[in-house]
């Protein structure tokens, strides 16, 4: 069970932002941003390699979920949004996930 699946089911606190039947939000307890936040699924797969056809809903909703969150935190200044994949793409927690980030100009490239 990942880090992820216990703040799910409330065994973990954290700093929610937004909940719905489908996702989870909260706080990132490590921000790289003045804004970082992660947007999670309920559904537990651990990473876009593990998404099948019968997920497509699932991504959907994420994604139409992303701008939701940002004007929630007042980002209208823009945002940017990663999914790391795996461990050479910086993947530590194996439970999908979305990270929001925003709040200063982010520069380019990331890493």
């Amino acid at each position: 069970m990942t880090i992820f699946l216990k703040i799910i089911q409330r065994e973990i606190p954290a700093d929610i932002v937004y909940e719905d039947s489908h996702c989870l939000a909260f706080r990132d307890v490590n921000p790289q941003a003045p804004v970082h936040v992660l947007l999670i699924p309920k559904k537990p797969v651990a990473s876009l390699d593990e998404l099948t056809e019968d997920d497509a809903e699932l991504c959907g909703h994420l994604l139409l979920t992303v701008p939701k969150i940002a004007t929630l935190l007042g980002l209208d200044g823009g945002y940017r949004t990663v999914v790391n994949t795996g461990p050479h793409g910086g993947q530590t927690v194996f439970h999908l996930h979305i990270h929001i980030m925003g709040g200063r100009n982010l520069a380019w490239p990331p890493g």
